[in-house]
């Protein structure tokens, strides 16, 4: 056992504790937020966890900050739920703050709002509507779902805070009544699958008690709740709500008087509704609707049109007439980003149409469902996928409201890869953040300016990197995408010239890669009578004219306007859409879709019209769902709400559909069918008679080929000034400011909070190395379990360096995709496709100009690289209005390349794997020269530079080809790309990552000024190699065979020093432990404001002391018998999954893997009697976020089998069945907790399940928030544990993944029981293999390391780590290489699987 082990176990770190008795004291102290993956502790659905048992165990001395007298007494919950129907009911739920989050708020709210506040403490508060007053029995369903199981007494039908001081306030906010939240969806999901079907609406508030030593002022209540909320989405409640009912009017139709008016009347609504028509669109449609049409146009239509043809859908700028300095340029953009596919098509199937592109793949056998859209068994089968890639941004939505924008950015782009074709498949996710300065409050950094103003209407940078990254990270994790690659940036600099840039808007790129079957690439024609359907969530009141607003720079419409354009995201629907667009695909031929759009900017009007065309349809808009009924036409017909496709279908194809959306509980309806009238015609049966036809227009004139529109531009040459430092500036002194930079540190505060293994398909994501930093430069996804082929995707951008060249700046971006790219092993670099997305102020000044050359540069370079562009997105209103000023961003285009990989196993990676028996090489691309312009050491010094660099395609080509052979033939041990931060940071992130020390010489430059500055940190491309001494000959002979000048710098060092010269010079010296703490503390500085601080400092304090963890298998994996394989009359294995699960695919795999015969089963299919737990020997419930974990984790999951007693019963029945087996993982885990399946030790029937008041539970990780982390664990011996049987005494990796594994036992008598028969079978463990709870080696805080539970007779196994995501080995992100364990062979947790079957085959079913 660890040391100090046993004095923690007793109480749980992060535990609030109160007493039993007389008052309550409350410890106070912590961020709180509104979102969950901020790790905020007092959020909708999140609970505080502190029970009186483990409190009277805890006698460690506490912060205490407020004292709330005892509540009096009230109405229990039970009976206010009997007592109230038609109207809003409160109930609360105490602790609302945990102890580590109430001392950062506590800070917080002393240094931001008043420093009179002395304590905090806080409450949820569910705010219920209910149709009719509940049944006893249905009030006491719906407060166990509200409730903690092991708490009931904490929630309550009366508040903490009954009274207050006077020197007190109570500051309650929550969620904006304008629109239900998609926590509310979810929760009437579970309460509809729990017979709660009286329940129409809940919403929870968050409400604090502040203590004062003098009463606060109006304004000091309202700056500490700007800390506790988003403006954007939430609001402060000043009394309790009393209804959710509004007094809001659906809004009539109107007409626009264009015939009597003309121009001016367009002008007028143009203001009043942000059309963002421009001076060429008054006069267009003026001319349409007086000239042409001869009538009136609808409020409606002219909606409709200005977001179908807004800049931001129909990208008029790259297709426009260009003329720069006068003279007309040959080409449009869109013409010149063409032409390198139209010289370089190559593998390409798709590109500059649909949603996504796609280059050939080839023949998989992926692990399907053999009958789709029903309960089947899943088994590989034979397909043909193509590689898909989409990349977007979402950057007006960040910069207004960063956690929905992200999320709804996020679920954008998943939509697009999903709706490519007649439907394709999910695969991996990439994302980029760009904002300006942060301004970290006590961190000061150098080069950031603190005199520039930031307007209020947007959120400060420094929100945006956090809250955007979260709502990303957050969406991505419930939905069930890993994210395994990315980039940021910051920057906010005024210029030589005067002129202030930076990304006051931002930029939130989300990228994704897919696969399409090769059979569904193209969408088929409409016909005359195919049905116009919608697929996913209902509509709401939300993301109003997003499409204009995206299209003129920030700050240019009103703040309500730009409210209105903000988006809602519910990962829970978005994910049920794309399980039936999934379903249908994998019925090949039979797939029902002819064609399919994703609803984005414009809403209806967009997609809809897109689809019909050029047919024409009649809609019915009250057929269009709504989860608002005060919705007006014009807001169904244009508001953006997510999670929505438009399909069309043959009408025979209905029923089938039907069925498949019923399963996956996702809304489907029938809005018209295709007529033949070429028109797109809204009706409204509920309208008035004299009301006008909302929308009749001729697709032709809205949607065919318009006139292009001109722009013209001069070329402006920018104002430069050579690099200059402060005179004696030391060569460490520059690094330590460089090593903080957000561009070159650690992307820690990024890589730990999101999913990168789901799906099992991850052969390399963002970490690697022992200590997995997140320093990869390419991503790897394989294209099933069951093979080798796969993708690689990289990405490039180098926009500062378009400050001073935008031709070099391109060239660098291309460069930096590939000199990422280049160490996974790919099929050909002629193979190579890019997605290009444009990030420019394009319509002001000279940006154009610039943009226009840097196009010319891209295009020219691409050619003679043999790769080329296949698609892209813009996004060219890149500016806004700050001080007395408008302030452009930085140019920036970003290349997201993308390739086939002939073998996933062949990958290099930077991190240092032979310290002390190895030599470091430079693959210099520079040719020699050493420019700091654009450089981060120059803007480390608030510069810009004047030099750029630069990159020559033939030799980049050139290096990529060498360097391939190198990775083919296995040569190359670890490789780095060079890019910000110079050579000398790719040396050290190499060493960081592999945990030793560095001995390096560069040379002298010969034709730079700034010397061994120059060579230490110029950004000319560039490659370092690690390479063992015996093949340092023969690698640098096949460089010099291609031309590549290749040089010997220096070697690995096998303790921790480093030594880094310039000419024999020494320039920086030290260890690695001490240059990677820099390297981290801007990155640690992030993680304070989204993780318990408690846990940042402890992994910060550890870091320096880490060492390589220590496997040890005491048995060989090996791969099931092919006879078993074949056999028929398999272990039958039901994988379960509920709304919002993620992880069937990939169990399905290892259980298949292992010789059983896993079956595809939703939970529907067992309320529905589809299927039977009978027919079952084993069942696995998978993990993922149930109903989006609202109400806590698996809680909604565990009512629908709790409270319905049919159900209850078949599991029951299950459960006691002696030759049955379960296994729980994750979210499944927390599940077989709450249903009481593990650990079983009480004597209640059945078989020892315990009272709830008992039962131990899986509750939120003591960081607050999700961790995602390649960790060991260790597997006791003398566990009862079958399916781990031969595996004891492992010390072995595994993913985690979850927000909320910490283990609480209510009861210490069932603890002990616990630990005594070894019903905690695996273990959190160090480097050194000891069980521990110190965080992150324990990524959530469990007592005594634990990781799982199991029954007193083993067949019952739940565990929070993931071995589905690991059973082969090239899964498997780090391994001791003197293990000798094969990238091609099984991993140590297949034998879980296969000790499952075997186990079984010894205990035959019984009929």
């Amino acid at each position: 056992m660890a040391a100090g082990l046993a004095a923690k176990a007793a109480c749980p770190a992060g535990l609030a504790r109160r007493p039993t008795t007389g008052s309550r004291v409350r410890a106070t102290s912590g961020l709180a937020g509104h979102h969950a993956s901020a790790g905020c502790a007092f959020l909708a659905g999140q609970r505080i966890v502190g029970t009186r048992r483990q409190q009277q165990r805890c006698s460690r001395s506490l912060v205490q900050a407020v004292q709330t007298p005892a509540r009096p007494s009230a109405a229990s919950p039970q009976e206010k739920l009997q007592q109230t129907g038609g109207g809003v009911v409160q109930l609360y739920r105490y602790p609302g703050l945990t102890q580590s989050k109430a001392k950062t708020l506590l800070r917080k709210a002393q240094e931001k709002a008043s420093s009179k506040i002395t304590g905090i403490d806080g409450e949820l508060c569910y705010n219920i509507s209910t149709t009719a007053p509940l049944t006893a029995a249905e009030a006491e369903t719906l407060a166990w779902l509200l409730r903690e199981t092991f708490e009931p007494e904490l929630l309550t039908g009366g508040t903490e805070f009954p009274t207050v001081g006077a020197n007190d306030a109570v500051v309650e906010v929550g969620p904006r009544m304008s629109f239900s939240t998609a926590w509310c969806a979810n929760a009437l999901s579970i309460c509809s699958s729990c017979g709660l079907d009286k329940v129409d609406r809940i919403e929870v508030s968050r409400r604090y008690l502040l203590r004062g030593s003098a009463p606060l002022t109006a304004e000091e209540k309202e700056h500490f709740a700007a800390l506790v909320h988003d403006r954007m989405t939430e609001q402060v409640y000043p009394k309790p709500l009393s209804s959710f009912a509004t007094d809001t009017a659906p809004a009539p139709v109107t007409t626009i008087p264009v015939v009597a008016e003309g121009r001016a009347a367009l002008e007028r609504i143009n203001k009043e509704m942000g059309l963002a028509f421009d001076e060429w669109d008054l006069d267009y449609y003026t001319t349409m609707f007086r000239d042409e049409l001869k009538r009136d146009p609808t409020n409606v239509e002219l909606f409709d049109i200005a977001q179908s043809n807004s800049e931001h859908s129909r990208h008029w700028f790259f297709k426009a007439d260009l003329f720069v300095d006068g003279e007309k340029m040959p080409d449009n953009l869109m013409d010149i980003v063409r032409a390198t596919l139209d010289a370089n098509p190559g593998n390409s199937v798709i590109g500059f149409k649909d949603n996504s592109s796609a280059i050939r793949g080839g023949a998989v056998t992926p692990v399907l469902p053999e009958q789709p859209g029903g309960p089947s068994p899943l088994a590989p089968q034979p397909r043909d996928w193509d590689v898909l890639l989409t990349a977007e941004t979402h950057n007006f939505p960040c910069a207004v409201a960063p956690y929905p924008g992200a999320e709804t950015g996020a679920g954008g782009r998943i939509r697009d890869t999903h709706a490519t074709g007649i439907g394709s498949i999910m695969g991996a996710a990439t994302a980029g953040y760009c904002t300006g300065n942060l301004h970290i409050d006590g961190y000061e950094l150098p080069w950031e300016d603190k005199s520039f103003e930031y307007p209020a209407s947007l959120a400060p940078p420094l929100q945006i990197l956090i809250d955007a990254s979260n709502g990303a990270s957050d969406y991505g994790n419930k939905f069930g995408e890993p994210l395994v690659c990315g980039y940021t940036r910051t920057f906010g600099q005024r210029l030589p010239g005067g002129e202030r840039r930076e990304w006051i808007k931002p930029i939130m790129f989300s990228g994704g890669l897919g696969q399409i079957d090769h059979s569904h690439l193209y969408k088929n024609d409409p016909e005359l009578g195919m049905l116009v359907v919608k697929i996913g969530g209902p509509a709401y009141r939300i993301g109003m004219g997003g499409g204009a607003a995206s299209s003129v720079p920030s700050g240019s419409n009103s703040a309500d306007l730009d409210f209105n354009a903000v988006q809602r995201g519910d990962a829970e629907v978005s994910q049920k859409l794309w399980r039936v667009v999934r379903a249908c695909v994998e019925l090949g031929d039979k797939n029902p879709i002819e064609q399919i759009h994703d609803q984005g900017a414009g809403g209806n009007c967009n997609v809809v019209k897109e689809i019909i065309y050029p047919l024409g349809a009649e809609i019915d808009v009250r057929a269009i769902r709504l989860g608002d009924k005060t919705m007006s036409v014009l807001e169904i017909w244009g508001a953006e709400y997510q999670e929505n496709d438009c399909l069309l279908i043959k009408p025979e194809a209905r029923p089938l559909l039907e069925s498949i959306c019923a399963r996956e509980r996702c809304i489907m309806t029938v809005i018209g069918a295709i007529d033949g009238s070429g028109r797109v015609v809204l009706k409204d049966r509920e309208a008035p008679a004299d009301s006008p036809t909302p929308v009749d227009l001729d697709l032709e004139k809205v949607l065919g080929d318009m006139p292009n529109k001109t722009f013209k531009f001069d070329r402006k040459a920018e104002q430069t000034s050579d690099l200059s430092l402060p005179a004696g500036t030391s060569a460490a002194e520059a690094l330590d400011r460089v090593l903080r930079l957000p561009s070159v540190c650690s992307k820690r505060f990024l890589t730990t909070k999101v999913d990168r293994s789901v799906t099992g398909l991850i052969a390399q994501q963002q970490c690697c190395g022992p200590l997995q930093l997140p320093v990869s430069d390419v991503a790897v996804m394989a294209q099933t379990h069951f093979g080798y082929t796969g993708s690689a995707t990289a990405i490039g951008e180098q926009p500062i360096k378009g400050l001073i060249d935008p031709q070099a700046m391109a060239r660098l971006a291309l460069g930096e995709a590939l000199t990422n790219l280049v160490f996974a092993r790919v099929t050909a670099l002629r193979d190579v496709k890019a997605s290009v997305n444009w990030m420019y102020a394009a319509k002001m000044d000279s940006e154009g100009a610039a943009m226009y050359d840097a196009a010319v540069a891209l295009r020219d370079a691409m050619i003679e690289l043999e790769v080329a562009v296949d698609g892209g997105k813009d996004s060219l209103s890149m500016a806004a209005a700050a001080g007395n000023e408008t302030v452009k961003a930085p140019g920036n285009l970003v290349v997201s390349a993308y390739v086939t990989c002939p073998d996933v196993t062949k990958v290099v990676t930077p991190d240092l794997k032979a310290p002390g028996k190895s030599t470091l090489l430079h693959v210099d691309l520079g040719a020699g020269r050493r420019r700091l312009g654009g450089s981060a050491l120059a803007q480390a010094y608030m510069q810009v530079g004047e030099s750029s660099p630069d990159v020559d395609p033939a030799l980049l080509k050139a290096a990529f080809n060498a360097t391939q052979q190198l990775v083919e033939q296995g040569k190359l041990l670890a490789g780095h790309d060079i890019s910000d931060g110079g050579i000398v940071t790719a040396v050290l992130e190499m060493a960081f990552a592999g945990n030793c020390g560095v001995s390096v010489d560069l040379p002298a430059p010969a034709s730079d000024p700034h010397g061994a500055m120059a060579a230490l940190f110029a950004e000319e491309l560039g490659l370092v190699l690690e390479v063992a001494a015996e093949d340092e000959a023969a690698v640098l002979a096949a460089y010099a065979a291609a031309g590549v000048p290749c040089a010997a710098i220096g070697a690995t060092v096998a303790g921790q020093a480093v030594s880094v010269s310039v000419g024999g010079q020494q320039q920086v010296s030290g260890t690695t432990p001490a240059l990677r703490d820099v390297w981290e503390a801007t990155s640690f500085q992030l993680e304070r404001l989204q993780c318990a601080e408690e846990n940042v400092e402890a992994e910060q304090a550890g870091l320096a002391s880490r060492s390589a963890p220590q496997w040890r298998v005491p048995f060989t994996p090996a791969w099931t018998p092919e006879d078993k394989l074949a056999a028929t009359g398999k272990v039958k294995v039901a994988i379960i999954r509920e709304e919002g699960s993620n992880g069937d695919r990939e169990m399905a795999a290892a259980v298949y893997a292992a010789g059983m015969e896993p079956w595809d089963v939703h939970m529907s299919d067992l309320l529905s009697g589809a299927v039977s737990l009978d027919a079952f020997q084993g069942i696995v419930f998978v993990g993922g976020f149930s109903y989006a974990d609202v109400m806590d984790s698996a809680k909604g999951w565990a009512g629908t089998i709790r409270f319905n007693d049919r159900l209850w019963q078949q599991f029951q029945a299950f459960y006691a069945r002696p030759d049955t087996f379960s296994l729980g993982v994750c979210n499944g885990c927390q599940l077989m907790a709450l249903l009481g399946w593990v650990p079983a030790t009480g004597a209640a029937e059945p078989a020892g399940h315990l009272a709830d008041t008992e039962q131990p539970r899986f509750v939120h990780n003591s960081s607050g928030r999700f961790e995602s982390r390649w960790t060991m664990v260790r597997i006791e011996e003398g566990s009862p544990a079958i399916m781990l049987r031969g595996m004891q005494g492992s010390q072995i990796g595994v993913w985690c993944a979850h927000g909320e594994g910490r283990a609480i036992f209510p009861s210490e008598d069932v603890r002990q029981r616990v630990l005594a028969d070894t019903l905690a079978p695996i273990r959190y463990c160090d480097a050194s293999g000891a069980a521990t709870e110190q965080y992150p080696f324990n990524p959530n805080g469990s007592p005594e390391g634990i990781a799982a539970l199991c029954s007193p007779d083993g067949r019952h196994l739940a565990m929070m780590p993931h071995p589905e995501r690991c059973f082969l080995m090239w899964q498997n992100p780090w391994y001791p290489s003197e293990l000798g364990l094969d990238a091609k062979g099984p991993g140590p947790w297949l034998k879980l699987f296969q000790n499952a079957r075997e186990w079984c085959e010894k205990h035959p079913r019984r009929q």
